[in-house]
């Protein structure tokens, strides 16, 4: 089976075509600007060969179009026919509580993600645009949903309700929901093998970190608490978001700055984190950069970020009472080396020891903590359009 996996924005999508049999990418690529002047579509299979073109794409429809003829083209594509694309799993953001796993899309479903606009509306009508599109351009192909969301609706109501009258959740879904759970779901799991645990029996915080930031706690091999919450502004220092801040401060702002609801919104998701802090990039690489210059605001950054991750590693290993493995994942969770040694130095509270030789690491599956250490720290590369795929071969051979 060969499953195409798409991750929709509102103007790009990303892709991959993958063959289920050996798990091997055959595939993949991005296509920019969609619905812009000089939309930008990149292609690359496996075998080498990269593609990249500059032209005009109206819409989605017609990029996907396009990369479908590229995967069928005579000297550049991977497969002969159309028909050798046996599903489509997409990457869903917000399921909200509709939906604890990952579905077959049918009408019915559409509508509950139309209903969910409310809670994602940057996300989930993009997702529902590529959905659509697949549709139409790959007709009798069934099409899987991968909710971000779901991994999480295994958390108990103590961890996902706010302290706000009971009604507004009751009638408006105000709760705790919690993101990336493609990626969590995927390093617990494959962490669990690689160590010989048994997944029910796995407890462990996974960290993925990257431009969107947020950790999870796994008790047996489920999630039990997370820090992103009803939307992906709470948590941790992200890159231009501002993570956990007293609500207060919209008054505030509204008052003494002058800003509307949305000023401050757009200031919180946009201008924060890592760039607000640093005023040099949302990119950890950068900030380590100007730090290493001298630049204090950076390095103000660096140890906000690095403030927070202890902080939440400590909690949630309170929450679990036996921590089996602490995760980093994701852009910088993966290639941040000493970002991580500032953190893992930290932890000696619970056990933890570094070892600096193992921790000189980038992209690759290590485990980064001396052999005496009470908690492994493991560095494990997320692939959450592979889990996408898993997921999505699963729900079509149940048909």
């Amino acid at each position: 089976m060969n499953v195409f996996v798409l991750n929709c924005g509102s103007s790009s999508f990303k892709y991959q075509l993958i063959n289920m049999k050996t798990d091997e990418l055959m595939a993949k690529g991005l296509v920019e600007r969609i619905g812009m002047k000089d939309s930008i579509l990149n292609y690359e299979p496996a075998k080498g060969g990269k593609v990249v073109e500059t032209k005009d794409i109206p819409n989605h429809e017609d990029a996907i179009k396009k990369v479908l003829e590229k995967l069928i083209d005579p000297k550049i594509g991977v497969i002969k026919d159309l028909k050798e694309i046996s599903a489509v799993g997409h990457r869903t953001v917000h399921g909200a509580d509709k939906f604890g796993g990952s579905i077959l899309i049918t009408d019915e479903v559409i509508k509950g993600m139309e209903a969910c606009i409310p809670l994602a509306p940057l996300h989930n009508p993009a997702n529902i645009t590529g959905i659509k599109a697949m549709m139409h351009a790959l007709p009798g192909v069934p099409n899987v949903g991968v909710f971000d969301t779901a991994f999480h609706q295994t958390m108990p109501a103590e961890s996902y309700i706010y302290a706000i009258p009971y009604e507004l959740y009751e009638k408006y879904g105000v709760r705790r929901y919690g993101f990336h759970g493609t990626s969590h779901r995927f390093v617990s799991e494959q962490a669990a093998k690689s160590l010989g645990i048994a997944k029910d029996q796995f407890n462990c915080i996974t960290c993925h970190m990257g431009n969107g930031s947020s950790f999870t706690a796994i008790k047996n091999g489920k999630s039990y608490d997370t820090s992103m919450g009803m939307t992906p502004l709470e948590g941790l220092v992200m890159g231009t978001r501002a993570g956990d801040l007293d609500p207060g401060i919209f008054n505030y702002l509204k008052a003494n700055a002058g800003m509307s609801v949305e000023d401050i919104d757009n200031m919180l998701n946009k201008k924060s984190g890592l760039l607000g802090i640093s005023g040099v990039s949302s990119d950890m690489r950068d900030i380590e950069k100007a730090a290493s210059e001298g630049n204090k605001r950076a390095e103000l950054a660096i140890d906000a970020l690095t403030h927070r991750t202890i902080k939440y590693i400590g909690a949630y290993a309170a929450l679990l009472g036996r921590v089996d493995a602490i995760i980093f994942t994701g852009g910088i969770g993966e290639n941040a080396i000493d970002f991580r040694a500032k953190v893992v130095e930290r932890l000696s509270a619970l056990g933890i020891k570094l070892d600096k030789e193992k921790n000189n690491v980038r992209g690759k599956e290590q485990i980064i903590s001396t052999a005496d250490s009470k908690i492994k720290v493991m560095v494990y590369p997320t692939n959450e359009e592979l889990m996408i795929a898993l997921d999505t071969e699963e729900v079509v051979s149940k048909r």
